[in-house]
């Protein structure tokens, strides 16, 4: 039985209104200004609609979500770095929303998008994932990989950014 586009519109928003925190984490992972995370949100949601019809019922909408969200947001990365000059300094690359100075966990929470942020666009997805508290076999199952391979990267990941905001924290 097939859908009438009425009912698949109906459907297609609803889900993605359920998920919508999927693209605004990974934007908000894979961009830094606020107009660069609109233009990635309505790019990911634009190739989310289009694929939306091929979406098989039997497999998790949010995982199926983050597989597309991930695949735009590293093919707009690619994309930008090569439009981009890269004389640019890495400090204006990393400017941070303000957070008030006297409320340590938003700043605990800037330091770890600006260190993520510093990763390589895979990685950045991997510790994305973890951080959502996806289960290793999710994990596996969005970025096509094995799950002695999420939880070797994982481990490798933590030790990094470990010692990339202890360094911050020096500073």
């Amino acid at each position: 039985m097939s859908l009438s586009e009425s009912e698949l519109s109906k459907q297609f928003i609803s889900l993605l209104e359920v998920n919508k925190g999927i693209l605004y984490k990974v934007a908000r992972t894979y961009a830094r200004e606020e107009e660069e995370i609109k233009d990635l949100i309505q790019e990911i949601s634009i190739q989310v609609w289009k694929s939306f019809p091929k979406f098989k019922s039997d497999y998790k909408f949010s995982t199926w979500l983050y597989r597309i969200a991930l695949n735009v947001a590293i093919s707009n990365l690619r994309k930008e770095s090569k439009r981009t000059s890269s004389t640019e300094p890495i400090s204006a690359r990393f400017i941070q929303i303000a957070a008030p100075p006297d409320d340590p966990q938003n700043e605990q929470i800037n330091q770890l998008y600006q260190v993520i942020g510093e990763l390589k666009s895979f990685d950045r997805a991997l510790m994305l994932l973890y951080l959502e508290e996806k289960s290793y076999v999710e994990i596996a199952d969005i970025l096509g990989i094995s799950e002695s391979n999420v939880a070797t990267k994982l481990n490798r990941l933590k030790k990094i950014l470990k010692e990339k905001i202890l360094k911050l924290n020096q500073l």
